[in-house]
């Protein structure tokens, strides 16, 4: 059959090509107009936003990675299937991400709440740091909100127990007491008054000196031997704690602080505060 003198399948072919090079202009047209459109920027490189990503991702994936080849301009085709697949990817994960976050959230907030109730000198800031090194990352602001919900006020008008104060400071206390011992001399029965100092850590035990008049100057020459440089049972610790007995004066006080030690007393008629030295003094 004939149509104008040619071959019909002639003239299918004919247009054809001409539609395909009428389809490559187009495409050639665009590629261009990118080009032109992208000359402004320079060396800048394209900011897209997520979903500018995604919109290029689904139709890159229609065109296929040889025929990207030709006309992406913007970013590469390996670039266009990666983003693809982290669509694909998110659409499956984003479920147990969100429960994954949620149990993150439940530990986080648990040991914002211990890290305080157990150390109450700590700040927002200082929590946030031991928080990181665990492996988790939480804002400062987040931590003075959970603290906030729980009714925990900021360090240091935060409340601390005894024995929370006990175990945040642990490594660096030691506890003394006197116990007494009945001893007949030539003045008849005689109590003497020894003064003991132990490690709360390891229960290593100084006897510091023993006396029959606990006066100021026998204080004062037992703290500089317990706070000795050299060989001081005190040259480690940073806190010493004690009762009430009148027998640790004022000057044996200033002594400790001057080496950089704080006494720290015990509330009133509570010996369980220093059980351990109170239980050694007993024995």
């Amino acid at each position: 059959m004939l149509t104008d003198g040619l071959p019909l399948q002639a003239l299918l072919l004919t247009v054809v090509g001409w539609a395909s090079r009428k389809q490559q202009r187009t495409i050639d047209y665009l590629i261009e107009e990118n080009r032109v459109l992208k000359e402004p920027l320079g060396t800048r490189r394209l900011r897209l936003t997520n979903d500018r990503r995604r919109r290029l991702a689904e139709k890159g994936k229609q065109l296929g990675r040889r025929l990207l080849g030709r006309v992406a301009t913007i970013v590469t085709p390996d670039t266009i299937m990666r983003w693809h697949r982290q669509l694909i990817t998110a659409k499956w994960m984003y479920c147990s991400r969100l429960t994954s976050r949620r149990g993150v959230m439940a530990e986080i907030r648990t040991l914002v709440v211990r890290f305080a109730r157990e150390n109450p000198s700590w700040g927002y800031s200082r929590i946030q740091g031991a928080i990181g090194d665990l492996g988790h990352r939480v804002g400062r602001t987040t931590v003075s909100r959970i603290l906030m919900r729980e009714g925990i006020n900021p360090a240091p008008d935060r409340p601390s127990s005894w024995s929370t104060f006990i175990g945040a400071t642990w490594g660096e206390c030691a506890a003394a007491d006197f116990f007494t011992t009945e001893v007949w001399t030539a003045k008849g029965l005689t109590t003497f008054h020894t003064l003991f100092v132990i490690d709360l850590a390891t229960r290593r035990v100084c006897i510091a000196g023993t006396t029959r008049t606990p006066n100021e100057a026998f204080m004062a020459q037992v703290g500089r031997n317990l706070t000795d440089a050299v060989d001081g049972f005190l040259v480690a610790h940073r806190k010493l704690i004690v009762d009430r007995d009148t027998k640790f004066t004022q000057g044996f006080q200033a002594l400790l602080t001057s080496r950089g030690v704080e006494t720290i007393f015990t509330p009133p008629r509570s010996p369980n505060s220093n059980a351990y030295a109170e239980r050694s003094g007993s024995t």
